[in-house]
């Protein structure tokens, strides 16, 4: 499958620890740990858990001393860059930065004064370690709010503003900007005004989004208009779920644009009266089986005569099943019919035999 990478305005390249974003680079995906930071051993089994499914960059929570610690054992333990988020307290993100992380995420809602930013913004220059941004529509300032009454896309804007002013100030450059919402339409509309006016890149995702199943709809709404539209650097699907969860759905999205491919893609028909297998029950076993592939292949698990066959063709591997009885596909070609007991070990050897997985 291709994989396409398109922008609306390139944006300034950044560096995250190994992961470069902005510019032409993919989108990154990343998520955040639900782990207390300051249990290094849970953490790091997290980080490293994440890390397997595809995660990029791994946001942990300091909200003590004693978490900005931690990150220091946990840097080294693992293989992906480690962010720290931090708010309210800007002695946390000077912590973390001397800690070794490879990104500050600060909101400007309630770390306080101008001075205690520009304290986190010396250090992190010094270092040359990046700092996001990080708007939320909840956590505005008092006096943004005051001013606006409600968190508007405009009262986003102008805390944007607000801050971007003291880093232009303080000759720091090295920004991801992020400005989340829960309301998708408030989220795309602020995206969309940052990404005419900025150059620096975009971290996009809809906060506090909900559920796996509710949370990934609105997020795959959002985002997906955002992306298609080319707006978008890194991305975080925020569920309240396992966070493995959040990895596989922003892969989900990406994949149903074309922008990146890291295992394969799976499509299978909804079923219906005309289905004389038990589909779902295939498709499952077909991807539990797949789950650990990296190949970038599409597998088409087809049900019944009407789109089965043509679905099967153009797919890399699929199989098209009939009563008690399927074909399986290989690059529009039919290899061989088997029974239906046999018939995911047919299709998975295939699959085995043509792509070294």
């Amino acid at each position: 499958m291709k994989t396409k990478f398109k922008r609306s305005k390139q944006k300034k390249v950044v560096s995250i620890g190994s992961v470069k974003i902005g510019g032409n680079y993919p989108v990154a995906v990343q998520s955040m740990t639900r782990t207390k930071t300051r249990d290094t051993r849970r953490t790091i089994a997290q980080i490293k858990r994440l890390a397997a499914a595809g995660c990029e960059i791994a946001r942990c929570a300091v909200v003590n001393a004693d978490d900005a610690g931690a990150l220091r054992q946990i840097k080294k333990a693992v293989g992906i860059p480690v962010v720290a988020d931090v708010h309210f307290d800007y002695r946390l993100a000077l912590a973390a930065l001397d800690a070794g992380v490879d990104k500050v995420r600060i909101n400007p809602g309630n770390i306080g004064e101008t001075w205690k930013l520009e304290e986190v913004i010396k250090k992190a220059r010094d270092l040359g370690v990046a700092i996001r941004i990080g708007i939320n529509a909840g956590s505005l300032p008092v006096k943004v709010l005051a001013r606006h009454r409600h968190p508007t896309p405009r009262a986003m804007i102008d805390t944007l503003n607000a801050s971007l002013e003291i880093f232009a100030r303080n000759k720091f450059d090295r920004i991801v900007i992020s400005a989340k919402a829960a309301s998708v339409l408030d989220t795309v509309h602020v995206y969309q005004i940052i990404d005419k006016r900025c150059i620096f890149p975009l971290h996009i995702g809809i906060t506090e989004a909900g559920l796996p199943f509710e949370g990934g709809i609105r997020s795959g709404v959002g985002l997906g208009i955002l992306l298609d539209q080319g707006i978008g650097d890194t991305l975080r699907v925020s569920l309240t779920a396992n966070p493995i969860y959040e990895v596989a759905a922003a892969y989900e999205i990406l994949m149903s644009l074309d922008l990146r491919q890291i295992r394969p893609l799976i499509i299978s028909c909804p079923t219906c009266g005309r289905c004389d297998v038990d589909l779902v029950k295939i498709a499952e076993a077909v991807s539990r089986s797949l789950a650990d592939c990296r190949a970038r292949i599409k597998v088409a698990v087809m049900g019944c005569v009407v789109n089965g066959p043509g679905e099967a063709r153009e797919a890399d591997f699929g199989i098209a099943c009939g009563k008690g009885i399927g074909s399986v596909f290989r690059k529009g070609k039919e290899i061989k019919r088997v029974q239906e007991r046999n018939l995911i070990r047919s299709l998975l050897e295939v699959i085995h035999e043509n792509t070294h997985y």
